[in-house]
């Protein structure tokens, strides 16, 4: 019976071993056109661009953050599929390339998310700690949020 439970976690190591090869491009990009980058297309105060940056860019911009335990497979796995994930939803680094509507839905979405405790995910917050939102955090951004969305419908 030892010898199976040896085997087992022999083979186990191995895999564990086989896994660590695959390593899919990580999410930094070095060349962008910061024109589109949605700190340049809204005039954002720096206290409430460095709350985005901090709770949400690693997984809604083209660069990410990855810390040590990122290297580590099936961590990296997933990591990586929840910024894919991400970047489909939202990308700040893309947003002048979004269409004026796409612009409003997706600043309406993010003020919806932030109330409704959506984002950022409790599974970032869980080792991402300086990612959670802090209520005074939350209305900066929402009267942010609240204070462009009035000034792009007067000019309508």
């Amino acid at each position: 019976m030892k010898r199976i439970i040896k085997k087992i976690l022999f083979i186990g190591l191995i895999i564990f071993l086989l896994m660590q090869l695959y390593q899919p491009a990580r999410n930094i990009s070095f060349e962008q056109d910061i024109t589109g980058n949605f700190t340049k297309v809204y005039n954002v105060p720096k206290n409430v661009e460095i709350i985005l940056r901090t709770s949400c860019y690693d997984c809604h911009s083209n660069n990410t953050y990855y810390p040590w335990y990122s290297y580590i497979q099936p961590v990296r796995f997933f990591m990586e599929s929840h910024i894919k994930e991400g970047k489909e939803n939202l990308n700040f680094n893309e947003w002048g390339n979004y269409s004026d509507r796409k612009q409003n839905n997706k600043l309406d979405r993010i003020a919806k998310q932030i109330e409704s405790n959506e984002m950022p995910l409790s599974s970032y917050t869980l080792i991402h700690k300086n990612a959670i939102l802090t209520a005074s955090q939350k209305k900066e951004v929402l009267d942010w949020i609240n204070k462009i969305e009035d000034s792009i419908s007067s000019q309508n």
